[in-house]
């Protein structure tokens, strides 16, 4: 059935039409409203489409204004201007774009479709003309849109992270079925969600950057729901079950600690849909369609693989020595088997000696790594943050030598003259009055549209596009308004990129409260359904915020402060994307609650079937605390390979991810939470019997199990055993 679907969506895929133009929109803003304008009275041009930004350096000792140099240019801006699909292309010269030394200058050309429609001829001519200018003699950059480089997913960066995977999966189970299987499954869960993501790109307008993170959070999740059941099946199979018998239970008791754990995955991603912004939204449901997937593929294709592999994916010394077996459990002795102590075991010991140590050295660690946190300033990183052998990065740097920071990110400024008497004597106004605004070095000839009541120039800010007080200035221009709609009967208003970029900021800034309480409300209410208790969930949404902020913290460290920036890659340091934080927050909560479903699932288990608060803990750990590690390490492998992506937004979330997943796994689950129920005792697992009444029953502990196995064997075992299989039944009952 599987390799039918994934045959189906592939086809699907190849055939799909191209992609149309997943251009960035925020609804509800000023810059979108602007946008929305000038397409209007532009007729789309000057608003969606591409646009290019050639920059010419003469040689040393020369000026650009030298006839065989302008000659050169100019012979550039003609041939480039002849083009079917160019809108605008303004000559240095008459545009007055020369720097003021007279060694640089920049003509920018528009063009009437987006850069995804951009034809191979359009791009060619271009190409062709920037090389004639080279051989010239002038060093020509180009930036913008129309050519610009495709950033790398992960590069070989990510095929080290899922070699990194194999590895530990191997150590991990000691078979290269067990550890192969995990990943064939992935592959197959991370093939159909691109595939579908890929046939339904240009109906829904996708970004490359969502297959990316499909790819990312469907490989990670994919391993390990499927290590989750194989764990537990070698686990039945150890205890003596048939493996039909064993693949079952493993179904019954890991697949439903998948199931929970994959929705609160799903909630996360799917959550980001009330920011309202619609790439974040198709994003966060492409990636939440490739979670679900994963989820299916761990209940039906792995148990089917298993099926095939039934002993190979067992450890060679259980393949080979033969299991003495009494009522589905190892017998010494003619008693019960207790499972030698191992790291899990250990570990679970010594916090259980030393809780108040532990949970102090946890929080405190992580509360000092949450500290650059508040420090975030949010943005958006355009080609500064591009290698320097890229031509964008160097456009970007010879025009913010020769021209200031603030050539690199000029605002547009729209207005909107209907209502005015005169609209070029408002326009004129206007113009005149920001020009005059602190901060604004400089402002273009107003171009108006073809009714001659709607214009759009261009401001100059003195500071850089990610600068804060490029920030301000916006507000400045906007606060404005008021007072030059009274004198000319015009509205202004401000976009460009820029200003674009502000707003998403802010927007998301905005949002990221209103979606943490979502999603963690909603988790809350699964996670008391699933361990009736309110103490335990509530435990796990404080825990998933110490991990959030010290991960946060951590990316400020690095690529906001530059510390390791280097060592990871980080070309330009400057503001964290406007995105990321968001995006860390969903998906940081549906895999903290991976591990926190997995791990508290085992200990509930423990618990029900009779053993006592702080020994449950311990036999939680001795099952859970081996397959926590390997599944974490794999998440930062899978994770860490993307953090030599191109894409800075994909290089930020592959290291916040990694970073996130090492300290939710290893100093949360693994430290505080064993911790904090040490210290609870039996009231971790209390809840009002008002609400134990009303909450749905959810069995992901194999209660039900247990006793359905309790009594077969009871059936079928000799007389003299049946006092034992009746007690160890009756102390679960007792217990629930």
């Amino acid at each position: 059935m599987w390799v039918g679907v994934l045959a189906a969506v592939g086809f699907g895929a190849s055939k799909a039409p191209t992609a149309g133009d997943s251009g960035f929109s925020i609804p509800g803003t000023e810059s979108q409203q602007a946008s929305d304008l000038m397409q209007q009275r532009f007729g789309g041009t000057t608003a969606t489409g591409a646009y290019e930004r050639i920059v010419f350096v003469a040689a040393n000792g020369q000026k650009i204004t030298a006839s065989a140099n302008e000659s050169a240019v100019e012979k550039v801006v003609t041939e480039v201007a002849g083009g079917s699909q160019v809108a605008t292309a303004a000559s240095p010269f008459q545009a007055n774009t020369v720097s003021k030394d007279g060694t640089t200058a920049y003509a920018t050309i528009t063009y009437r479709v987006s850069a995804d429609n951009l034809t191979d001829a359009t791009k060619t001519a271009l190409r062709e003309a920037v090389q004639q200018a080279r051989d010239s003699g002038l060093t020509v950059e180009v930036g913008g849109t129309a050519l610009a480089t495709t950033p790398s997913a992960g590069g070989a960066t990510e095929g080290i992270g899922i070699a990194f995977a194999a590895l530990v999966l191997l150590v991990t189970f000691g078979s290269l079925a067990a550890a192969g299987l995990p990943l064939l499954t992935a592959i197959v869960s991370v093939g159909v969600g691109v595939a579908a993501i890929t046939a339904l790109r240009g109906v829904f307008n996708l970004s490359s950057t969502t297959s990316t993170l499909a790819v990312m959070l469907g490989l990670a999740v994919g391993i390990d729901y499927a290590v989750f059941i194989v764990s537990r099946y070698r686990e039945e199979r150890k205890r003596g079950h048939e493996p039909q018998e064993a693949v079952g239970l493993a179904a019954g008791t890991a697949g439903s600690s998948v199931v929970f754990a994959g929705l609160t995955v799903i909630i996360g991603l799917a959550g980001l849909s009330v920011v309202g912004i619609p790439m974040l939204t198709k994003m966060g449901l492409a990636a939440a369609g490739t979670v679900a997937v994963a989820v299916l593929v761990a209940l039906t294709l792995v148990p089917a693989l298993l099926g095939f592999w039934s002993r190979a994916v067992l450890p060679r010394a259980a393949r080979r020595k033969a299991k003495a077996v009494h009522g589905g459990k190892l017998m010494r002795g003619g008693k019960l088997a207790q499972p030698k102590p191992n790291g899990g075991t250990r570990w679970g010991r010594l916090v259980m000696r030393r809780p108040v140590p532990v949970l102090l050295i946890g929080i405190l660690g992580l509360g000092a790594l949450a500290l650059p946190a508040t420090a975030l300033h949010l943005g958006t990183q355009g080609d500064e943050s591009k290698p320097t052998s890229t031509s964008e990065r160097r456009a970007y740097d010879d025009l913010a030598k020769a021209f200031g920071p603030g050539s690199n990110g000029p605002l547009t400024i729209v207005v909107d003259a209907k209502g005015a008497a005169d609209p070029k004597a408002a326009v004129n106004t206007i113009t005149k009055a920001i020009a005059a605004t602190s901060g604004v070095v400089s402002v273009s000839a107003a171009r108006f549209d073809a009714a001659g009541d709607t214009a759009v120039f261009s401001a100059v800010p003195s500071t850089a596009p990610t600068d804060e007080k490029t920030a301000d200035l916006v507000h400045a221009i906007r606060a404005e308004r008021g007072t030059l709609k009274s004198a000319t009967g015009a509205t202004v208003l401000v976009s460009g990129v820029t200003a674009l970029n502000i707003d998403s900021a802010q927007k998301v800034q905005g949002a990221l409260l209103p979606y943490l309480g979502l999603v963690v409300g909603l988790a809350f209410v699964l996670l008391m359904v699933v361990f009736r208790s309110v103490l335990v969930p509530l435990k796990a949404a404080l825990g998933f915020l110490l991990s959030v902020l010290a991960a946060l913290g951590s990316v400020v460290a690095v690529f906001q402060e530059g510390h390791l920036a280097n060592l990871l890659g980080v070309h330009q340091t400057g503001p964290i994307m406007s995105l990321m934080p968001i995006f860390m927050v969903g998906i940081i909560f549906g895999l903290a609650m991976d591990y926190e479903v997995f791990l508290v699932s085992r200990v509930r288990e423990a618990y029900v079937h009779g053993e006592s608060a702080r020994q449950a803990v311990v036999s939680g750990l001795s099952t859970s605390a081996r397959v926590v590690v390997a599944a974490a390490l794999i998440m930062m492998g899978v994770f860490s390979g993307f953090i030599g992506a191109g894409d800075a937004l994909i290089k930020m979330i592959g290291f916040g991810l990694a970073i996130a997943v090492l300290f939710d796994a290893f100093v949360v689950r693994m430290a505080i939470v064993p911790a904090a129920f040490a210290l609870l005792g039996d009231r971790a697992w209390w809840m009002p019997r008002w609400l134990n009444k009303v909450l749905p029953r959810v069995d992901i502990e194999g209660e039900g199990l247990a006793r359905h196995t309790a009594s077969t064997t009871a059936s079928v075992e000799p007389a003299e055993d049946e006092t034992s299989a009746d007690d160890t039944t009756g102390r679960a009952s007792a217990r629930v």
